[in-house]
C-alpha cells in the first residue's frame, strides 16, 4: 500500500536537491510532487520505504 510522506522545504534549491536524491535512490519521478506555493514536497511510497525517505529528508534539512 502506498502512502504520502510530506516534507516542508525552505528553498527551491533545497527541493531540487531532495528530488534529485529521491530519484537517485530509485523513487520514480512520477511519485514526487513539489508544491512551490506551500513549500511542500510529497512522495508517494510503499510503507516499507518510509525510513529511507525520512533519511533523505533529514540529510537535506527538510522537516516532516
Amino acid at each position: 500500500m502506498s502512502k504520502a510522506l510530506n516534507g516542508n522545504f525552505t528553498s527551491k534549491v533545497q527541493a531540487k536537491n531532495v528530488r534529485d536524491d529521491l530519484i537517485g535512490s530509485g523513487i520514480p519521478q512520477e511519485n514526487i510532487y513539489i508544491e512551490d506555493e506551500q513549500q511542500v514536497i510529497r512522495v508517494m511510497i510503499p510503507t516499507e520505504e518510509r525510513r529511507e525517505i525520512e533519511e533523505i529528508f533529514d540529510r537535506h534539512g527538510v522537516t516532516y
